[in-house]
């Protein structure tokens, strides 16, 4: 394989990153107040999960030679880091006394059902536009969530500075970031099977760098600003 092709350098870029990432997280937890240290810790785990993933996609790339599906590893590693991630909202308005059970479980069963549906559309279990329209579904009640509902409200009242900033970060993130993935997807089916498989994973793969690298980024710096406020 050509290491100068776009789609495997965003391959090597991600595994590299994603370890670099990681390896971050787990240093700095010990560097942040206690109440946060469960966040920076989760930030960690979702970075070192997605490196052993892209690891691993990285070689059935190659050894594909470029032609490989890699949907389900992607949704294995989704459907274990996208929940961790959504949690993350519960965590950091734990910090503050904010964080209910049911908001808990009203954002990791969002979470759920958008992946769930994507992945029995793709994967042609279910009708292909039916999966796609679930998964919308589940997406926007989670940014429903965190920009008007439960999640929204129990920011506001937490009068918290570094809470507030992170949680309005995340939750662009969640709406400009996450919105890459359908839009990677329908690109990728716009054009011929080989050019749609390549399109859809750089889009995938850098998309990955943002929700994950960025989303913990965040989380840390708010962390370090509360603790040394």
């Amino acid at each position: 394989m050509d290491i100068n092709s776009l789609t495997q350098f965003s391959f090597y870029f991600g595994t590299a990153a994603m370890l670099c990432s990681a390896v971050f997280f787990f240093f700095e937890r010990g560097e942040v107040n206690p109440k946060w240290r469960t966040s920076v810790t989760v930030a960690g785990l979702v970075t070192f999960i997605a490196f052993f993933h892209y690891w691993y996609m990285r070689d059935a790339w190659v050894a594909a030679l470029g032609a490989g599906d890699l949907t389900q590893l992607r949704y294995i590693d989704w459907l274990i880091t996208v929940p961790l991630q959504i949690v993350e909202f519960y965590l950091i308005l734990k910090v503050v006394g904010k964080g209910t059970i049911s908001l808990f479980w009203q954002l990791l069963v969002a979470s759920i059902v958008m992946l769930v549906g994507g992945l029995l559309g793709e994967m042609d279990v279910i009708d292909e536009t039916i999966g796609f329209i679930i998964g919308m579904i589940g997406w926007l009640y989670v940014v429903y969530l965190i920009f008007a509902g439960g999640a929204a409200k129990a920011s506001s009242e937490g009068n918290n500075e570094s809470v507030q900033s992170a949680f309005n970060s995340m939750k662009l993130i969640v709406l400009i970031g996450w919105a890459i993935y359908p839009i990677g997807y329908v690109l990728g089916n716009m054009v011929d099977v080989t050019d749609g498989i390549q399109t859809m994973n750089i889009i995938y793969n850098f998309a990955d760098l943002i929700n994950k690298t960025a989303f913990g980024l965040v989380i840390w710096a708010a962390a370090k600003a509360d603790t040394q406020s």
